[in-house]
């Protein structure tokens, strides 16, 4: 799991490695107008809310802080990433176990659940392979390139797309 995740995330420094900054701050493709740095700061800030909070077992992912220098500047979310991969690293298989609290605000106040660290790093892990989506949609329409075409797509779309071509 923990190899998977960080693979994940190394899509994520392609990408930081590779794009501009002015590419990386755009707003102007609708339907959201939103920013591919503005997508890379949130799917960073949900996995650093996991890495502040489950020592003392409590994961608040509202507490995200929204860096705008991540946001901005790709050299900033490669550092944020790294420090990110870092901390899933130095993880014990046996960490994967460890109860914990979830606090998030689901639109109508926050509600805590009770889960473990394996569990919200899956969720994150989602998480990021969904707004990598967006990303990716952000990116063709900016005519930005890749080398990796699995970028975005959940793992076991390319598997399905290659078992249907013959």
């Amino acid at each position: 799991m923990v190899n998977e995740i960080v693979e994940n995330l190394h899509k994520g420094r392609s990408l930081l490695v590779n794009i501009s900054q002015e590419n990386y701050c755009d707003k102007s493709i609708a339907p959201y107008y939103s920013s591919i740095g503005g997508h890379m700061r949130h799917i960073l800030d949900m996995f650093n809310c996991i890495f502040i909070g489950y020592p003392m077992g409590v994961v608040n992912l509202t507490n995200r802080e929204r860096n705008i220098n991540v946001e901005t500047i790709p050299d900033y979310g490669i550092t944020y990433l790294d420090a990110i991969v870092n901390h899933i690293h130095n993880l014990k298989t046996s960490d994967l176990d460890l109860p914990i609290q979830i606090i998030d605000d689901l639109g109508g106040g926050t509600y805590s659940v009770t889960s473990t660290l394996g569990a919200v790093l899956a969720q994150a892990q989602s998480h990021a392979i969904h707004h990598y989506a967006t990303i990716g949609y952000m990116m063709h329409h900016l005519g930005v390139v890749l080398d990796d075409d699995s970028f975005g797509l959940n793992p076991t779309t390319p598997k399905v797309k290659v078992a249907n071509r013959g």
